[in-house]
């Protein structure tokens, strides 16, 4: 029979403080000094923007995680760009590549990133406050899809075993999941999606995936979790789930991602804006909702 939950039972406690923070950034697509992206955008202002917004969080993240994308071509003055242009950022910072990005690059130009030492793939584990994070590198030199092979997804799955009882937050570029935007499905992650499904479902502290190269947010329930992908802090794929409609970019307003894990240790994921807004302004004035 069905019983009505009291008000104290249906309400969770008020305000509870998060024990652990972080920012995710996305697809920046750096280019060197002076050039512009496709012919006609400035990404670096963008990116400014967004790590001066990052920095004035009412709460500092305890790290900021940028999940691909990072630069255009992988060239190293891109990547000189990019950790002139990221340097400001007063968290530590956490980077993985995208399909526009190269291993090599990406190592040379960030040498104290200890993390992404060694060759190959870029796969690592961190802690982040009382989180776990797993990054893994979806990336195939030389092709805009992305891949996961069996090594990464053994690693994963031991390191998924490792942290058991800690809540863990797997990140990486391509998103595991057909978003409806064809022309971006179609260099989605083409290998490894099915395998990645099963080891998820089987890890139920996997708290959240998180993603970009789709450059909009969108989620997705994926094995028992949620794929949370974050927009760019500079242009968007436009929405359109027409099949075969043009591959197309637009200047909407620029975000990123704020998870934020609360005192039971579940993710609270947060789309923050990137700009100049009107405000703040009070609700009430001497308790009173102003009339």
């Amino acid at each position: 029979m069905y019983s009505a939950l009291t008000s104290a039972q249906a309400l969770p406690a008020a305000n509870p403080a998060p024990s652990t923070i972080f920012v995710q950034l996305s697809d920046p697509h750096i280019r060197e000094p002076g050039r512009l992206a496709y012919g006609r955008l400035e990404t670096a202002p963008y990116l400014r923007a967004a790590v001066a917004a990052v920095n004035a969080l009412p709460q500092a993240p305890e790290a900021v995680v940028l999940t691909g994308d990072l630069t255009d071509f992988g060239r190293a003055e891109e990547y000189a760009h990019l950790a002139a242009l990221i340097a400001p950022l007063t968290s530590p910072v956490y980077l993985l590549p995208g399909n526009h990005d190269t291993r090599e690059g990406l190592r040379a130009a960030f040498p104290g990133h200890a993390y992404l030492a060694g060759e190959g793939t870029i796969h690592y584990a961190v802690d982040i406050g009382g989180l776990r994070l797993l990054a893994l590198d979806t990336s195939v030199p030389g092709h805009s899809h992305g891949e996961l092979d069996d090594a990464q997804l053994e690693w994963l799955d031991q390191e998924l075993v490792r942290c058991v009882g800690r809540p863990a937050v797997i990140a990486m570029h391509h998103p595991p999941f057909a978003t409806m935007i064809g022309h971006m499905d179609k260099i989605g992650l083409l290998a490894g999606a099915r395998e990645l499904e099963s080891i998820v479902a089987r890890h139920p502290h996997v708290e959240r995936i998180i993603c970009g190269h789709v450059h909009r947010p969108v989620e997705r329930r994926f094995g028992g979790t949620i794929v949370s992908i974050c927009p760019s802090p500079a242009h968007q794929v436009c929405l359109d789930l027409q099949p075969e409609a043009e591959s197309a970019w637009v200047l909407e307003p620029p975000a990123f991602r704020v998870h934020a894990m609360d005192p039971d240790g579940r993710l609270v994921s947060h789309l923050k804006p990137i700009g100049q807004f009107d405000g703040p302004h009070p609700f009430h004035d001497n308790g009173k909702l102003i009339d």
